[in-house]
């Protein structure tokens, strides 16, 4: 009886091992892939041409992973913030520092609206960051 008791512990230890999925092996590697400088290149949402939101400037978003922080241009003010996110969760609903400079145009202000929707992230091919709504794409970044 002992031994059979202890067969089923091993086997369902050995089985339970082999299933377990470790931290920052699913999906696109987590958080260490979104450090760096990004420059959007699609924003969902609105009907003005992407270009015609940003004619002069695209907006930028660079992460300091170790500082857990975040900063970048809305192609007319400069903002930053602390980084909340993890593997695959980003947050921007905390209050972030923003220059105040008046912005022509609707650019900044969709920018800033999509930020604050973005509940996920996901690197792909490590050149490129998508900001998600749930499982919708609203926002996209190349790497700098």
């Amino acid at each position: 009886m002992k031994r059979l008791m202890l067969l089923i512990l091993v086997t369902a230890g050995s089985l339970t091992a082999c299933t377990t999925i470790k931290p920052g092996t699913i999906g696109n590697g987590g958080l260490s892939q979104l450090g760096g400088s990004w420059e959007l290149s699609y924003i969902s949402g609105p009907r003005i041409a992407f270009n015609g939101l940003y004619p002069g400037k695209k907006p930028t978003i660079k992460f300091d992973i170790a500082e857990k922080r975040f900063s970048g241009n809305t192609s007319c003010n400069s903002f930053s913030g602390q980084l909340v996110a993890d593997d695959s969760g980003i947050n921007f609903t905390k209050p972030f520092i923003m220059t105040k400079m008046a912005c022509p145009g609707e650019g900044e202000a969709i920018f800033i609206e999509m930020l604050r929707k973005t509940s996920n992230y996901e690197v792909t091919s490590d050149s490129t960051l998508n900001f998600l709504m749930g499982d919708i794409a609203i926002m996209r970044f190349s790497k700098k």
